[in-house]
């Protein structure tokens, strides 16, 4: 499996997203699909404390047991686990930190991410509650996600001589490609960032199993995704891309999975495609859809998608 840098860190270029854990999946199901993950060759498991309902991080822990030394373990913190806990106030960042730290049973976490962006605190007064638990030894590296360009550079600039954020988890795929409208890939490479991609399947629909026109796969997450939520994804607009990516895929021969994933990586911004998986047949799937596309055929999923 290739790695690519995002700080210190050397993250593999297929990454386990854990929001799975804990949710549609118990801690044997998890378990199964770390041992996958390991087995081929990825090493970066991203997760949240929300995830699963505070479970993930716990079942990640306990799936990989003696094996931590052996992965890059990303986290987050900010969104609302309850009505009382939340945000990126310092003090929550804090306690914050040694909760994810106590369900992960690790003593350290790689890439620590705040979440989203808190208006009611300043980014300096979150950035030196960080500094905080990277000279404790608590963290490795930090990050974001859900910022634009000018949080990013505010951000920047606040940090300092401090440790500054080494990525930002923005949404990216082929049906969804506002980080290169909105000028966060190009402020990845001015700030020195890397980019992580989430939902970089779509939510499903980049996988090949989606097709315009038939019932959507039993058990998939657009299945069960609310209607006010899927009617997005299932809308003309991108279904007709889906159909469009579909027939391309057939026509040069090449899994629409392996252009989803090796088209992203094209990308020199991004430091690793985390996409989440439910069994071990998607994770060997997904570890080996990845491939260098030929300048035409980035092209031309470049014109299907625009």
């Amino acid at each position: 499996m290739l790695k690519r840098s995002l700080g210190s860190l050397e993250v593999s270029v297929v990454g386990i997203g854990c929001n799975n854990f804990g949710a549609r999946l118990d801690a044997d199901a998890t378990k199964d699909v770390v041992d996958a993950a390991l087995e081929a060759g990825i090493n970066f498991f991203d997760t949240a404390d929300i995830y699963g309902g505070t479970k993930s991080e716990e079942f990640l822990g306990v799936a990989l047991g003696a094996r931590r030394s052996e992965v890059v373990i990303a986290t987050k913190f900010g969104m609302p686990i309850d009505d009382d806990h939340f945000g990126a106030e310092p003090a929550y960042v804090r306690q914050a930190c040694e909760d994810s730290l106590a369900r992960l049973g690790t003593d350290h976490i790689d890439l620590y991410q705040l979440h989203a962006p808190d208006d009611r605190v300043p980014i300096a007064d979150t950035l030196g509650a960080l500094h905080e638990l990277v000279t404790a030894g608590k963290v490795r590296e930090i990050g974001c996600s859900n910022l634009n360009v000018a949080q990013l550079r505010e951000a920047q600039a606040a940090a300092g001589d401090g440790p500054k954020f080494v990525s930002v988890q923005n949404q990216y795929s082929l049906l969804a490609r506002d980080p290169e409208r909105d000028g966060v890939l190009d402020a990845c490479e001015e700030l020195g960032l890397g980019f992580l991609p989430f939902y970089p399947l779509a939510n499903g629909l980049l996988t090949g199993k989606v097709r315009p026109g038939q019932p959507i796969p039993e058990g998939s997450r657009l299945a069960k995704m609310p209607a006010d939520r899927s009617a997005h994804w299932l809308g003309d607009r991108l279904q007709a891309q889906v159909g469009a990516l579909i027939n391309y895929a057939q026509e040069i021969e090449v899994p629409l999975l392996t252009l989803a994933f090796s088209w992203l990586l094209s990308h020199p911004e991004v430091s690793s495609v985390i996409a989440g998986a439910s069994n071990p047949d998607q994770v060997v799937a997904n570890a080996a859809a990845v491939r260098k596309l030929s300048t035409e055929q980035i092209a031309a999923l470049n014109v299907l998608t625009d």
